[in-house]
């Protein structure tokens, strides 16, 4: 949304008006200065408005120019505002960009050359890295709408030529798929990928579609598809240009990994070999007005560029090419020349005294750093002075909080919801521009450049595999196969084929998938059930009945506190919303839902018991603040227990400088406290002048007395010991109790424990939290040396996590040889408790730039300073340890790193590549591995449920031991199954999804499955509209499958356990679960209006004659059995 009234303000400034004038004269070379903060972006959208020409400005740095072009985009409109940003490589490694980068700088090459004025962004390495030539794009660009007559061959021609590859079904950038006369592919720049479905030769519809669910979102009337990569070079082009190369630069060249790769690192290698010498300079129209932001620190920038390029390509003995180098900077700079130029620097002009400078007097904010009274004082002296407040709130959330706050200047105020860098003043116009996390002293939101949203599912849990292992309700573990197809009464059917014990044989029919699930448990291979043996029987009812008596207790605890009188806390006030105004990250919707959760548990008359689940930086600790703060307001203190001193060291932190500023005592217990210190903290907190104490077990001792406790915290209950959970347990049920857990909750869990658990989950991380570029790096001493002093030069700290205790010292000396400036520690599960402690304190204080460690870091730390994570043999993690190793960095508004460290001279096994290559590519948090963290999920549930319930899971499988919990629950809370039967149906008739239509099994059996677990008859009709969306028109096969299953689902509700449908007549057989008489006969008789044949056996069976085939008869009876009523029986 653009920020118009600031723009028509800026059109009222009178040195914008000469600035103006000055360009268009273009006499004299203009320098801008006087401005500050994002008046700098307020300048150049009020410039572009006055001059109604593209406007080009070059900045230093990536970061720089990202935060111009988003509060560009923010005052101009998003549409408006355009970057082009650089690769963001190191010189010359074998990596690849990230596809968001290659999509956003063609995007923006392709608005240029389309004629769209706006403003373009470019940090200054963008300059030297070549791309496409303006005609090459061009030729390269595709352009699809409905309604166009094409041929299906051309198209796929086409996406080989612009760099997709084929896959069986679309699920990453730069993939397509075909399916008959469907096409499914993702390119850059949508959020989603796109399907375009054929009618002959003509495109017939183009809509997006979810990779996760595989099915259509929206239409859309056309569709541009960029090439995936900037290099214009074949590898039969390269080796034409290697042969021109000095012998000693070519035969290095070729031996490099990026030559040898094929793929990651070809832009560099193009590049020296003249891939083109085109740049983003030359889209660029020839009324374009280029500014350079702060000249001199430009062209420092351009010699660094070009100082470490020539160092690196001496280091690799190729100084020949930096003739390239040379090359490309003169034309760089001849091309800048055929612009007209305007210079930005903010403070006064020395060296150009000759050129015309135009001051535009622009002013810091006021520093106002969370204080209320300031901040009114301050609106205060605008109001007196007439000037307008534009005051500009991250969300709309932040805005409400904000106006309920400053209720009484409100009127005064021009209220926006945007994202801006920083405010500014500009007293000519007696304008005020605020933004709302200066207001409250904190870094602004960056919001990730990451448009595509959904990952991958990499291990669907349903999703099976020959090899799997798979659990069978009814017979236990056992091996898949594959599919099979098998002539089964008269037909043919595919079946599972599953493996067990002593060679043995199961054949699952499609209509009994439901009762086959991937076996997830304990790590390695499960030991094969015996079809007819006892064992499954015996664990399944051991687990069953484990079940039922946690469950029991469960229920029990629940209802009972829900029955007990409690403490209800009062609703909030106006200091609550100004502690929650203050909240440095906009909430998400996970978050916000658990914040009115836990508030409204606290309101109620009797005690809470809530457990909060998210992962380590998703926003747990902000629940419990704003808990903690709600039971303070109301005179009640609050306990914060914590399993180790680093947590609570941790948390102490987060409160005392989230509370600073209201008069909240909080005080920490731990033994990093000297015994004088923990005597008089433990005095006021009898007396009642501690409100908010943070504590290890020490908490739990009898000594601690507290005046009034109304809430107790508890992070990680599952990491304390039984005496601790046992004097947990009997505060729980005195006081409030919240407690916060990092290990995921399965979602199936959360449901079966409705009723017997109050749980809130937040699976996403916070608005504005960065990607982590994750690279796969072969173990090179340099790059880990360049990695650490990258982050070092910013201020950062590294985690480097290097798994075996036996070897951490060798790594050690390596990284002192080569950095003996950095200062580095070592940590590992293996030493006492008490220097591990320090040590992480230490690093916590800053007092080493890089932690080496084992895993010891993979939970519970939140260290916003530590931004770079160095993981060797990435290769030995499992997917699950990578992902949340990762996640220890990138928890501030600093761009993170991961370095996955693989050997340098082996080859990497399939399965290990495939978990770096899914962790690389989806360099969000959360970002598609729900499906995939099956053992995370496993250990979440044994963590809730206790240690001996994560044994039966790990012995069933989590999907068993789940379906098991919920018939538990409801079989305690009184709500009784509804009868079942399996119904069978016998027909001649073709029923399957044939291989022509469906290629793929995984995705048979994913389809077949759906079938199998409908409920209904809308969930079949879900399915069969999933069949035409992503497979086209439905084969008679398919068709006959789906009437199939209509008429299972139809019998199972009236109890039919068999229906044999034959030419002229049909018969069925009812469970003798239903008693019948005459009268239910009678009446049954009378809805069929056909001749009927009733005989009574062990359940009632109906013959009808119809003289129709059996398609009809088919159709006859579902239609029947979907009209009876249930009273009938």
């Amino acid at each position: 949304m653009a920020l118009d009234s600031l723009i028509r303000k800026g059109l009222e400034l009178k040195s914008l008006g000469e600035l103006a004038r000055a360009i268009e004269n273009g006499d004299k070379k203009v320098v801008i200065s006087g401005w500050a903060g994002s008046g700098k972006a307020w300048l150049l959208a009020s410039l572009f408005h006055r001059l109604d020409r593209s406007i080009t400005i070059v900045c230093s740095g990536d970061q720089e120019a990202e935060d111009l072009k988003n509060d560009l985009g923010t005052i101009l409109g998003r549409n408006r505002a355009r970057l082009f940003p650089s690769w963001d490589l190191e010189f010359l490694q074998p990596e690849v960009p990230d596809s968001e980068i290659i999509s956003e700088r063609l995007e923006t090459l392709t608005e240029i050359t389309g004629g769209t004025k706006g403003i373009v962004v470019i940090p200054v390495q963008a300059l030297f890295e070549h791309t496409l030539p303006p005609e090459r794009l061009k030729q390269s660009t595709y352009n699809l709408e409905t309604g166009q007559e094409l041929e299906f061959s051309e198209l796929v021609n086409a996406l080989e030529k612009l760099g997709f590859k084929r896959t069986g079904w679309v699920e990453e950038v730069g993939e397509y798929s075909v399916r008959g006369g469907i096409l499914d592919l993702f390119p850059y720049s949508f959020e989603n990928p796109i399907r375009i479905e054929f009618l002959g030769n003509q495109v017939e519809s183009i809509r997006t579609f979810s990779v996760l669910s595989q099915r259509s979102l929206t239409r859309m009337e056309s569709v541009r598809l960029l090439p995936m990569r900037e290099y214009s070079l074949t590898l039969e082009e390269i080796n034409l240009r290697l042969e021109e190369q000095p012998p000693e630069s070519r035969k290095i060249l070729e031996d490099s990994e990026f030559y040898q790769s094929g793929q990651p690192g070809w832009e560099w290698l193009a590049m020296l070999l003249g891939n083109s010498d085109s740049t983003v300079l030359d889209y660029l129209s020839k009324g374009s007005l280029i500014v350079l932001d702060e000249p001199e620190v430009l062209e420092d920038k351009k010699e660094d560029i070009l100082r470490i390029w020539q160092n690196i390509l001496a280091e690799r003995n190729l100084s020949s090419s930096s003739s390239v180098l040379e090359k490309l900077r003169d034309t760089i700079e001849l091309r800048l020349t055929n612009y007209q130029s305007a210079l930005l620097q903010a403070l006064p002009v020395t060296k150009n005294s000759g050129y015309q400078r135009i001051d535009l007097g622009i002013s810091e904010p006021p520093s106002l750093a969370g204080n209320f009274k300031l901040l009114e004082q301050t609106l205060q002296e605008f109001k007196e002075k007439n000037y307008s407040v534009c005051l500009i709130c991250d969300s709309q959330k932040q805005k409400e909080r904000l106006q309920e706050i400053l209720e009484e200047n409100g009127e005064m105020i021009n209220w926006q919801v945007g994202a801006l860098t920083s405010g500014f003043v500009v007293p000519d116009l007696r304008l005020a521009v605020l933004v709302d996390h200066q207001i409250f002293g904190r870094a602004p939101i960056r919001y990730p450049r990451r448009k595509f949203r959904e990952g991958i599912a990499i291990s669907s849990y349903k999703s099976l595999n020959p090899g799997d292992f798979v659990v069978h309700i009814n017979y236990g573990i056992g091996k898949f196969i594959g599919l099979q197809s098998l002539n089964l009464d008269g037909r043919k059917r595919e079946c599972l084929e599953i493996l067990y014990a002593g060679d043995d044989k199961l054949y699952v029919p499609i209509e009994e998938f439901r009762l086959v699930q991937k076996f997830i448990g304990k790590e390695g291979d499960p030991t094969l059930s015996k079809i007819g043996g006892t064992a499954w029987k015996k664990a399944k009812a051991r687990t069953k009945k484990a079940i039922m008596e946690m469950a029991k207790d469960l229920i029990e605890l629940y209802a009972e506190r829900k029955a007990k009188p409690g403490y209800a806390f009062s609703p909030d006030i106006v200091w609550q919303k100004e502690l929650e105004a203050s909240f440095p990250y906009q909430e998400t919707p996970d978050q916000l839902k658990a914040i009115e959760e836990v508030k409204t548990d606290m309101q109620l008359p009797h005690p809470m018991d809530r457990l909060v689940c998210g992962d380590v930086g998703y926003g747990k600790t902000e629940v419990a603040l704003r808990a903690a703060f709600k039971a303070v307001l109301d005179q009640r203190q609050v306990a914060v227990l914590v399993p180790t001193t680093i947590l609570a060291f941790q948390h102490f932190n987060t409160l005392s400088l989230r509370l600073k500023d209201f008069p909240v005592r909080v005080e920490m217990l731990s033994r990093f406290r000297t015994r004088t210190q923990q005597k008089k903290i433990l005095e006021e907190l009898a007396s009642g002048k501690v409100d908010i104490v943070i504590g290890t077990h020490m908490l739990l001792q009898n000594k601690v007395l507290f005046k009034d406790l109304g809430l107790l915290v508890i992070d990680e209950e599952q990491r304390f010991g039984v005496a601790q959970k046992e004097k947990i347990k009997t505060l729980r049920k005195q006081v409030d109790v919240l407690t916060l857990t990092a290990t995921p909750i399965p979602r199936t869990m959360q449901m079966a424990l409705f009723g017997a658990r109050d749980m809130s989950t937040i699976n996403t991380p916070p608005a504005g939290r960065l990607s982590i570029h994750t690279e796969i790096v072969r173990f090179n001493p340099q790059i880990i040396a360049q990695a650490i002093l990258h982050e070092v030069g910013r201020g950062g700290q590294i985690f480097f996590v290097h798994n075996r205790i036996q070897t951490i010292e060798g790594v050690y000396r390596l990284l002192k040889d080569l950095l003996p400036e950095i200062r580095i520690a070592v940590a590992h599960g293996q030493m006492p408790e008490t220097r591990l402690e320090r040590i992480m304190l230490d690093f916590t204080d800053r007092e080493y730039e890089v932690l080496l460690s084992t895993t010891i870091i993979e939970s519970g730390l939140d260290m916003h300073n530590v931004n770079t994570i160095i993981i060797n043999r990435a290769d030995k993690f499992g997917l699950a340890e990578l992902y949340q190793l990762r996640g220890r960095v990138g928890r501030s508004n600093q761009k993170a790193y991961a370095y996955l460290l693989v050997p340098p001279d082996s080859t990497l096994q399939e399965a290990a590549r495939k978990r770096l290559k899914a962790l690389e590519q989806f360099s969000e948090l959360g970002s598609g591995f729900h499906l995939a963290l099956k053992d995370l999920e496993i250990r979440g549930a044994g963590n809730l449920l206790g240690p001996q319930q994560h044994g039966y899971i790990e012995e069933v499988g989590i999907t068993l031991y789940f379906r098991l919990l919920e018939e538990a629950v409801q079989e305690l809370k009184g709500e009784k199954p509804a009868l079942a039967v399996q119904t069978k149906i016998e027909t001649t008739q073709e029923a399957h999804l044939p291989q022509n239509y469906v290629a793929d099994s995984r995705q048979r059996i994913e389809i077949y499955t759906k079938l199998s677990e409908a409920r209904n008859p809308a969930e079949l009709s879900e399915v069969e509209s999933e069949l035409k969306d992503r497979f086209g028109p439905i084969p008679e096969p398919a068709d006959n499958l789906l009437k199939i299953s209509l008429l299972r689902l139809a019998a199972q509700s009236h109890l039919i356990e068999r229906i044999i449908v034959n030419d002229k007549s049909l018969k069925w057989t009812y469970s003798n679960q239903i008693s019948w008489n005459r009268d239910k006969m009678k009446r049954l008789s009378e809805q069929v209006e056909l001749p009927v044949e009733v005989k009574s056996r062990d359940g009632l069976e109906v013959k009808v004659t119809t003289g129709k085939d059996q398609s009809f008869n088919l159709a006859w009876l579902t239609k029947l059995l979907l009209s009876l009523p249930q009273k009938l029986y």
